[in-house]
Formats: C-alpha cells, sequence, structure tokens
C-alpha cells in the first residue's frame, strides 16, 4: 500500500471519530446531528412504549445525572409553561401581612396552625399574637421576654388555662349542689334543647359580627406595657445555720450586722450586671460634653435646693428659665447619694456656677442631716471626697467658674476659712453673703464675697420674686403645710422639682405677687433716684476699711435691736396693757393667775432687751474706732435666765392661751379684735411669741461679723469672742429644745398614723427616712437566684429611725364622690438596727430593685419601683445601721 492511500484511510478514520458514543462523529457536524435526532426519536419511541412506572423511573435516572444548570434550566421551563397551583402564603407574603393574617385566629385554631410546618409554627407563636389574648383575661408575663426570645406568651397563655378551675352548670351542680328542687326528666330534656337552640342563635350572632368586624377590623396594637416586677444586684444569702445563731453572741451579731451592711452595693449602673462602683479620682474629670473652652459661655447654671427651707416650693418657682435646679430631700439622704443626683442632673455637662441653697448658719452649712459642714469634719474623706467630686464639675476659676452658699458663711471667721479649704482642695472659687443683713434670709440679699459681675441671687433667681420669698417666708410656710398635705397624693417623689414649682406659681398667683412685685419696682425706682440726688459725686465709690465695716455692723445691731424691742412692746401695749386694765375695772376678760403665766415671762424679756438698746444706743452715740461693745454683750449675756424662763414655760403658755380661747368668750373677742390687725404688723399673739427664740441666730451673726471685721490687736476682740461663746452656748440650748418638740410631736404623728403601732417615744429617737416598697415572695427557693419567680403579695411602708426600723403595710382608702386617698398604714413588726442583716438580691429577668431585709424572728423580700430609690435607701440604711454600731 503506498503511502498516499494509507493517509487518506486515516483521515476517513478521523472523521468518523467519536466522543461519549462509540456511533456519534466527532467532527462531521451533519452526520452528528442526523444521528443525535434519530437517537432521540427512538428514545422517544421507547418512553412512550414504556408504563407510568417505568417512565417515572427513567425520569428520576435522567434528573439524577444532572448538573445543577441543567436541573434549573429544567425548573425554568416548568415556571414558565405552568402555572403552580398552590403555594404556602407566608413564604411570599410580608411577614407583618401573614401575622395580621394570623391574628384572627383563636387560641386553638393558633395551636392548631403552629402544627403545619416550621414556617407556621414560628409566626403563630409570635408574642403579638398571643399578648393580647393573655392581657384580655389579665395574665401578665412576671418576666421580660429577651429581643430573641418568642414563645413565652403563649405558653404563659397554655398554662394559666390549663390551671384553671372552670366548671360548666351542670358539673358545678353535681359537685357543689343547687338551690333548685330536682326536675324531671322531660324538663330536663326541654331545658337541653332550649339550651342548645339559645346557643345556635348566639353563635350565628357571632360569626355575624365577625363578619361585619372582618371589614373595619385595624390592625392589631403591636404591643403593650406589662406589669413587671423589680430587680438588682448582690452578695448570696446568708445561710440558715448562721441565721440560727444571730442570739449567741452579741459582738458576733454586730460583725454579721456590718458585714451585710458592708456587702450592700455602692451605685447602680445602667446594666445592673455588675456592682455599683465609685466613681474614681483618676476620671473625675474625665471627658466631659463641654472640654472646649470657647463652648463655656454655653455652660448651664445649677441650683441645689434643700427641702428644710421654709417655704422651698417658693423659691424653686423663683429660678430663672436656663437654670437647672434640683430639689433634695435634707433628712434621709447622703453625700454620695446627693451627689449622683447632682450627676444624673448635669448629664457630663460642667457647670458654669453652681449654688447651695441650704440651712445653716455663719460657721457651717446644714447641707443634710447628720452633715453639717464646717472646719471639723471638711476633711473626713466622705466629705472630702464630695466637694473633691463637686469642683471637677464645675468650670475653672480661671473661666469664671464658682461654687455659691447661700449661707452667710462670709460673716465669720470660721465661714471664711471653710471657703479657703474648700477653694484650695477643689481650685474652685467659693462665695457667701456677707449676712450683715439681719431678719428672715435677708442675709442672701446682702453683699457677697468675691469680684463677681452679679451677685449669685440675680444669677439664679428672679429678684423680685425671691425679695417676696424673703419677706414672707414664715407666713408662706405656714400655708404651705395645708397646701402639701392636700397635694401630696397627686406628686410623687419623682416629680418634685415640677411639683414645687407647680405650688410655688399656685403660691405666687394666690398672694396677687403682680402689685407687691409693681410696687416694689416703684420703690426701688424711688430709692435709686433719691441715692443718686443725694450724690455729691455719682462716680465715686465708697471704699470701707475694716473701721468702716465694723461701724456697719454694730449700726445693724442697733438697728435690729430696736425692731425686736418694737415687736416686744406690741406684746405690751396691744395685750397686757388692756387686759390689765380690764382687770383693774372689774370687768375681767382674763384673771391674774392667767396674765401672769402668760406674760409675766415675756415682760421681763421685754425689760432685758430695753436696756441692752439703752446701752447700745448710748454707746453709738459717741461711737468711734477705739470703742467697744463686747462689754455690752457679756452683760447681757450674764442674765440670760431671763430667757431660760421663759423657754421652759414656752408651751405652758401656749397651752393656756388655747384653753382661755375656748373657755372663755371674752377672751376668744378680744383676740379676735386684736390679732392680726395694722398695729400687730398682721401677727397674732402665738406668732409674736416667737421672735424671742429666733433672735439668738441673728446675735451670733452680727456677733461673728463683727469680730471678723475687729483687728486682732483690737481690745474688744477678746470681748467679743466671750460673748459669742455665751450666746452660741444658749443658742444651741434653744435648738436641743426644738428638736426634742419637733422629734416629741414626729413621732406621735407617725404613731398615731399606723395602726396597732407601739410606743415610739425614746430618747433621742428621730426618724431619717420612710421608704415604700413592694413585698415580694419567692416561689421556689431551691432553683437558682436568676431563675427565681417572685410574687407581689403586699404593699409595704418602711420607716427607719436611728435605732430601729419600722415595717408596717400600706393601703389605700377612697372617699366617696371624691378623688382623694387615704393611706392606711398597718403595723407589722420592728427590728433594731444592731439586729437587722441586709442582703441584695442578684438582678434577674424576673426581678429587678429587690434587697432582703432579716430580721431576728422575720425576713421581708422587698423591692422599689425605680432603681434610684433602692439605692438612695440602702445608702441610707447602711449608715444608720453603721451609726447605731457605733453607740
Amino acid at each position: 500500500m503506498s503511502t498516499g492511500d494509507s493517509s487518506r484511510k486515516t483521515l476517513e478514520m478521523e472523521s468518523f471519530h467519536t466522543r461519549f458514543s462509540a456511533w456519534t462523529p466527532f467532527s462531521n457536524k451533519s452526520l452528528n446531528r442526523q444521528l443525535f435526532q434519530e437517537r432521540v426519536a427512538l428514545i422517544s419511541h421507547w418512553f412512550d412504549l414504556w408504563t407510568n412506572k417505568q417512565r417515572q423511573e427513567f425520569l428520576f435516572t435522567i434528573f439524577s445525572r444532572c448538573t445543577k444548570s441543567q436541573l434549573r434550566f429544567v425548573q425554568d421551563w416548568f415556571s414558565e409553561r405552568m402555572e403552580v397551583a398552590k403555594v404556602d402564603f407566608s413564604t411570599v407574603l410580608p411577614r407583618f401581612i401573614s401575622l395580621y393574617i394570623f391574628s384572627f385566629l383563636n387560641p386553638k385554631d393558633l395551636c392548631a396552625a403552629a402544627q403545619v410546618s416550621w414556617p407556621w409554627k414560628f409566626l403563630a407563636e409570635q408574642d403579638c399574637l398571643w399578648m393580647p389574648k393573655c392581657i384580655k383575661f389579665g395574665w401578665f408575663l412576671p418576666f421580660t421576654p429577651a429581643n430573641n426570645e418568642y414563645g413565652a406568651w403563649k405558653h404563659h397563655y397554655i398554662a394559666c388555662v390549663s390551671t384553671l378551675d372552670w366548671l360548666t352548670p351542670r358539673e358545678a351542680a353535681d359537685i357543689y349542689g343547687t338551690l333548685n328542687e330536682p326536675k324531671r326528666e322531660d324538663e330536663e330534656l326541654q331545658e337541653r334543647q332550649r339550651e342548645k337552640c339559645l346557643r345556635k342563635i348566639i353563635w350565628e350572632k357571632i360569626a355575624l359580627r365577625k363578619k361585619e368586624l372582618f371589614k373595619v377590623r385595624p390592625p392589631w396594637v403591636s404591643g403593650t406595657c406589662c406589669s413587671r416586677l423589680l430587680q438588682s444586684q448582690c452578695q448570696p444569702r446568708l445561710s440558715q445555720s448562721v441565721r440560727d445563731q444571730l442570739g449567741l453572741h452579741e459582738a458576733l451579731e454586730k460583725q454579721l450586722v456590718l458585714a451585710s451592711a458592708e456587702a450592700l452595693p455602692k451605685r447602680s449602673n445602667v446594666s445592673g450586671s455588675h456592682s455599683y462602683p465609685l466613681l474614681s479620682k483618676k476620671n473625675q474629670h474625665g471627658v466631659y460634653k463641654n472640654d472646649d473652652s470657647c463652648s463655656y459661655a454655653f455652660l448651664p447654671h445649677f441650683i441645689l435646693i434643700s427641702s428644710r427651707i421654709p417655704a422651698y416650693e417658693m423659691v424653686v418657682e423663683s429660678v430663672k428659665a436656663g437654670v437647672i435646679s434640683v430639689v433634695y430631700e435634707h433628712s434621709g439622704m447622703t453625700l454620695e447619694t446627693l451627689f449622683d443626683r447632682i450627676e444624673k442632673a448635669l448629664d457630663g455637662w460642667k457647670a458654669k456656677s453652681i449654688g447651695i441653697f441650704s440651712d445653716g448658719d455663719s460657721r457651717e452649712i446644714n447641707l443634710l442631716q447628720g452633715y453639717k459642714i464646717g472646719i471639723k469634719n471638711l476633711l473626713k474623706p466622705e466629705v472630702r471626697d464630695f466637694w473633691e467630686k463637686l469642683g471637677s464639675y464645675v468650670a475653672t476659676e480661671e473661666e469664671g467658674g464658682h461654687v455659691d452658699f447661700f449661707v452667710p458663711l462670709g460673716a465669720s471667721e470660721a465661714g471664711i476659712e471653710v471657703l479657703s479649704q474648700l477653694s484650695q482642695l477643689t481650685g474652685t472659687f467659693f462665695t457667701a453673703p456677707t449676712g450683715i443683713a439681719t431678719g428672715s434670709y435677708q442675709h442672701i440679699l446682702s453683699d457677697w464675697l468675691g469680684p463677681l459681675e452679679r451677685t449669685p441671687p440675680c444669677i439664679y433667681f428672679s429678684e423680685l420674686k425671691l425679695q417676696t420669698w424673703c419677706s414672707f417666708t414664715d407666713f408662706l410656710e405656714d400655708s404651705l403645710r395645708s397646701v402639701r398635705k392636700l397635694l401630696r397624693p397627686f406628686f410623687r417623689e419623682l416629680q418634685k422639682s415640677i411639683s414645687g414649682r407647680m405650688i410655688g406659681q399656685f403660691m405666687f398667683d394666690t398672694m396677687s405677687t403682680a402689685n407687691i412685685l409693681n410696687n416694689q419696682e416703684v420703690a426701688r425706682a424711688l430709692a435709686d433716684g433719691l441715692t443718686e440726688l443725694s450724690k455729691e459725686d455719682s462716680e465715686r465709690k465708697l471704699q470701707m476699711d475694716s473701721a468702716e465695716k465694723r461701724t456697719r455692723v454694730v449700726k445693724e445691731l442697733l438697728q435690729s435691736e430696736r425692731k425686736y424691742v418694737q415687736t416686744l412692746e406690741i406684746v405690751r401695749d396691744v395685750y397686757v396693757t388692756p387686759l390689765k386694765a380690764a382687770l383693774s375695772s372689774n370687768r375681767a376678760i382674763l384673771s391674774a393667775a392667767n396674765i401672769q403665766i402668760i406674760f409675766s415671762d415675756i415682760l421681763q424679756i421685754l425689760s432685758l432687751n430695753r436696756q441692752f438698746l439703752d446701752n447700745l444706743r448710748d454707746r453709738l452715740q459717741e461711737w468711734g474706732p477705739a470703742h467697744c461693745v463686747g462689754e455690752i454683750v457679756i452683760k447681757f449675756g450674764s442674765q440670760l435666765n431671763t430667757y431660760t424662763n421663759f423657754f421652759n414655760n414656752y408651751p405652758i403658755v401656749l397651752k393656756t392661751i388655747e384653753k382661755c380661747r375656748e373657755m372663755v368668750p371674752a377672751f376668744r373677742a378680744f383676740l379676735k379684735r386684736h390679732d392680726k390687725t395694722i398695729v400687730t404688723k398682721m401677727l397674732s399673739l402665738p406668732e409674736l411669741l416667737l421672735y424671742p427664740s429666733r433672735r439668738f441666730e441673728e446675735y451670733i451673726n452680727l456677733l461673728y461679723a463683727l469680730r471678723l471685721h475687729t483687728p486682732a490687736e483690737h481690745v474688744d476682740r477678746g470681748d467679743l469672742t466671750t460673748a459669742i461663746d455665751q450666746i452660741k452656748k444658749y443658742k444651741s440650748y434653744i435648738d436641743q429644745m426644738k428638736q426634742n418638740v419637733s422629734m416629741k410631736d414626729q413621732l406621735s404623728d407617725i404613731q398615731r398614723m399606723i395602726g396597732g403601732c407601739p410606743t415610739l417615744s425614746e430618747v433621742n429617737r428621730y426618724l431619717i427616712k420612710v421608704q415604700d416598697v413592694a413585698q415580694l415572695h419567692c416561689c421556689e427557693e431551691e432553683i437558682s437566684l436568676s431563675l427565681r419567680l417572685y410574687e407581689h403579695i403586699h404593699d409595704l411602708s418602711l420607716f427607719l429611725f436611728n435605732d430601729a426600723l419600722l415595717v408596717s403595710s400600706r393601703g389605700t382608702s377612697h372617699t366617696p364622690f371624691e378623688r382623694t386617698t387615704k393611706t392606711i398604714y398597718q403595723f407589722i413588726a420592728s427590728v433594731a438596727l444592731h439586729r437587722l442583716l441586709v442582703e441584695d438580691i442578684p438582678d434577674s429577668k424576673y426581678v429587678k430593685n429587690a434587697f432582703i431585709l432579716q430580721g431576728p424572728k422575720h425576713e421581708w423580700i422587698c423591692a422599689t419601683e425605680v432603681e434610684d430609690d433602692k439605692f438612695l435607701w440602702l445608702s441610707v440604711l447602711q449608715n444608720a445601721i453603721k451609726s447605731s454600731m457605733k453607740k
């Protein structure tokens, strides 16, 4: 065979070369296509001859050999040429439409729908479907479901339904019997037929009603607020064996109590997953929202107002717009809780200035109950830490920041020393009024220390309203007592600032202060005009040296003493003289014995102060820088036994006045003619008798101011120091008498308010704080703390005294035809603080703000409504327990 023949034969063989089949040509496309069509026709002929089962097996074999792209081709072919007959609407429609469709189902149908498929089960167990069905019957979850948790409301519904004790009327009659006579069989059959007809009619009406509602039914409510129980964070519970051994040894008992108090949290955080960390000194000057110095002009002013201030609602109403004001309770708070209030109010911002409007004198600030800030306790760790942290929230002195005390600390050397030490501690400028002006809180309108552009009263308050408050403080406090009593049920502690503004505005409107303020504006304009006319050189500014300031204080002492003596003379001229004249004319209004009881002591005080006034007037007539006043005050202080007789007989005097008013009509008419007239300066006789107890505070402030401006080498300085000690010692005696009377009245009111309360009158016992809580009951104590369920069983009120804790139940009584309610208290138990164990319950899904009070015989699981109340209560309780241990 030649070479050409072999090559031709090779090409013919390649033309018939196959791929995937020995009979399919590889390169000849026409032959390839022809052969493929013949084979398809052959397979189709075979497919037609096969049975249905054979065809299905063939299709299964073919589809199992196909790739994903080939299967997708088949799917697209079917979707284009054949419509899907049935499809799950929950997989096509948006989820909220599917939920709306499911919301028409009753609980039984929802449970059946949940068994159809997994998508239906997921939709049929959503809380938005089951929560309205539970709330309709008053079934609330005892916990808050997590964000990714569903099905809780369905399980709660099933649990509630399964525990229902429901019986049909016939079943109830079989168990409990019936009051009717037994019926015959025909009567019972007729009754069943009648019930069947009635049920049929009712179901037809219900179906018709559903069809009507279906057309106008709005979408369901997405959710409602359910009642939530309360939770917190804590240390593990003490074992029962430790509790049983509480009475073995007093030292061990105190150690346990102190350990439980120390284990209490210090400050609550937002998440509740940690303990309450204290603000460390390292981050006191941390990141603020206004660190940029250019934003200083936009910093707010901040004012703290104590509830101890008389008519503090009027002060709150006088605060200017834009000034942040916080009203805090003087009793029942600690420095830590007070700073927590400040921190939350400022919300991370620094303040341009901070004002503190509280009670106090020229030596110390009565900031809180048990915290009189003065030289002696200023460097205590907790006090020092408070002021350092407070200073971190005030702009620096270079930026013009300052802290303003509305207490006359600038009137004494001790007060100025307090301001100086506070400035050194915090690096902030502290200022206070000089306190030369006497009267009820008139010192805040006097001169202030420091080179300030505006006086602090003008920074924080509307000056005209503040002047009105200063003028009518005592009267406003008496009026506001009844107003607070009526409005207290409508206001909560959390709205204290808002309620204070409302009450203050109400009082201002009631007093018609618009006319008062307008008259004050006219008087001020006239006074300013006369002052300008009297000036020889309007540009000249008076620069008073220490001698002139000392003269000014002495003149203020003389002027205030003259007003005080004039007030006492009103008692003599308006009351004593007419009563004695009537007694001499045989037309007696009061007997000689009653006149002696009521007026003898006050007349002796008038004689003593009249002599003191004459001595001051004589000394001031020939006044010079070298003259002295201390010896006159010392002479006056040595005769204070007259005041002692008055204060010892003061309760008897008031009771005698009330008794004579009730039993002697002539005396009642006499008081009605003379009380609260222009001659008596709109005061009654008991109000006039108040002035002796208030005069000594003014004496001390003026004497401190006088010594402040007296040089150390002056002869009068030693006498002033002796006089201050005399008056100060006597002032403490008066304060002790006031405190004893106040505590006695307070304990009597509490004892009268609580039903079944034992005797509370004890020496040196006083009320610290009252806290309303919810008493909880643990359903299952065997499970872990984080899974325990609690139920609310009672409302309690906890009365914390300095030596004991009184637990009482609290209820509400509604008055017919009135909106007002009355709170009823019933005594439960009392526990001495040195035997009280306090434990904190950890935060969990089922409880918040809860804690345990453990006494020798009883245990109470309590919870507050908000977290801040719990933090405040535990802080105060911890301090009270520690104080009781030290005694």
